[in-house]
């Protein structure tokens, strides 16, 4: 699925709002892993079936390496701002979110923003 650029340049914004620069390989695939979520929440459900392998095909590298780069975004901005991803998620997290938990507040988040 090809990503319409308006969301996508949303979804690069409020990454690098968050602290995540596009010198990580992992700031791309989480983007894209976001702009599917937007478009089909449920690839939430098994993200290493229905979501980790669409965003690998995308860009030529397997599932593990997507999963792997998403958890280094997740990990960065975990670190460097916490209160502001906790602000997004709308409720304060007490520890870091997952992989799939830190995709579906940014999904969630951006959804909110375009209504």
């Amino acid at each position: 699925m090809q990503p319409d650029a308006h969301t996508l340049w949303k979804i690069y914004a409020l990454l690098q709002q968050m602290g995540a620069s596009s010198s990580y390989t992992g700031f791309f695939h989480t983007a894209y892993a976001v702009f599917l979520t937007i478009g089909e929440p449920r690839r939430l459900l098994l993200v290493t079936k229905w979501l980790y392998p669409d965003v690998a095909e995308y860009f030529h590298t397997s599932w593990s390496a997507v999963e792997r780069n998403i958890r280094t975004v997740v990990d960065l901005v975990w670190k460097s701002h916490p209160e502001q991803l906790s602000r997004i998620a709308g409720y304060p997290l007490e520890k870091r979110p997952s992989s799939s938990q830190f995709i579906f507040i940014l999904a969630e988040y951006l959804s909110a923003d375009s209504t």
